[in-house]
């Protein structure tokens, strides 16, 4: 193998790796929306130009946002003034991302689990389509679309109930 390709090989490896990042720390952000959520660094993920829009069922629910500023401020809206969820978590499987240059596209599925402040709860899933755009070194968001596969409300998710664990295991048996 020449060392053109390995580098490109290279580059690629970390490519999908730094997308891999990209919209795994999105995610985290999003999954603790409160008072501290690190807004700046929420729309640094995004290109200026950035599209987020939901799709399917999802095109009612969540809208269109054109630009790094509607998206921080429509995400911004589920925090304050008063928080949306009590608790949310997102979880990705099936990633399929390719890489074309300064460009690249991953998609997902998304599972979602969410109690919120006013007592509801729900089990969503969507298909994630995620463009990305590398913007001198640094892989940013540049087109979001989420489809709803179903959604299906749910008793809450966390509750106060203790977690059951096993006892410690004795070493030699009570004498």
């Amino acid at each position: 193998m020449s060392d053109a390709a390995l580098l490109a090989r290279v580059e690629a490896l970390e490519g999908e790796r730094a997308i891999r990042q990209l919209v795994a720390r999105y995610f985290r952000i999003c999954d603790d929306l409160g008072p501290d959520t690190p807004f700046t660094e929420l729309g640094e993920l995004f290109t200026p130009d950035a599209i987020w829009e939901g799709k399917g069922r999802y095109a009612k629910a969540f809208g269109h946002y054109d630009g790094r500023e509607a998206i921080v401020a429509m995400i911004r809206s589920y925090c304050l003034p008063a928080p949306h969820f009590a608790m949310t978590a997102h979880f990705l499987t099936a990633e399929n991302i390719s890489l074309h240059g300064a460009e690249g596209t991953g998609e997902w599925m998304m599972l979602q689990t969410s109690d919120y402040a006013d007592g509801r709860a729900d089990l969503r899933s969507a298909h994630l389509t995620i463009q990305c755009q590398n913007d001198g070194g640094t892989w940013r968001i540049s087109h979001f679309r989420t489809l709803n596969l179903f959604s299906r409300r749910v008793e809450r998710w966390s509750d106060v109930a203790e977690i059951p664990v096993p006892q410690p295991c004795q070493t030699e048996p009570p004498a």
